[in-house]
Parts: structure tokens; sequence; C-alpha cells
């Protein structure tokens, strides 16, 4: 994020806001050791629970 100041009359105010936005892949590396690692240990309404509650978190950070 990028913000340019100004003075008027003697305050300072925010006169331009650049918000930049960039999609960074995920480590598909990383997810799969993961997977592989808790997957054996869950139960398939544990694992159900789990994708529900990762779905969650990812609607709720596509807007912010």
């Amino acid at each position: 994020m990028v913000e340019e100041f100004a003075q008027v009359d003697g305050e300072l105010k925010l006169i331009k806001k650049k918000v930049t936005r960039r999609e960074i892949p995920p480590d598909i590396k990383a997810v799969k050791l993961l997977m592989d690692e808790s997957c054996e240990e869950l139960s398939d309404e544990e694992l159900e629970a789990e994708k529900q509650k990762l779905i969650d978190i990812l609607k709720e950070n596509k807007f912010e």
C-alpha cells in the first residue's frame, strides 16, 4: 500500500492511496507434505471438518 500526503491548512491530509493486490500461488510441495503426514491419522469426518474449516478461512480472507 502506498499513501501520499500533502500539507493542507497546516495539517497533513491523505491525497492519494494505492492498494496493490497480487496472487501468490500455494507451495504445492509443502501442502502435499502436510497432507501426507496429517491425513493418515484423521477419520473421514475429521477430514471433512478440516476441509470445511479451510474453505471458510479462504472465503474470509479473499476480500481483505
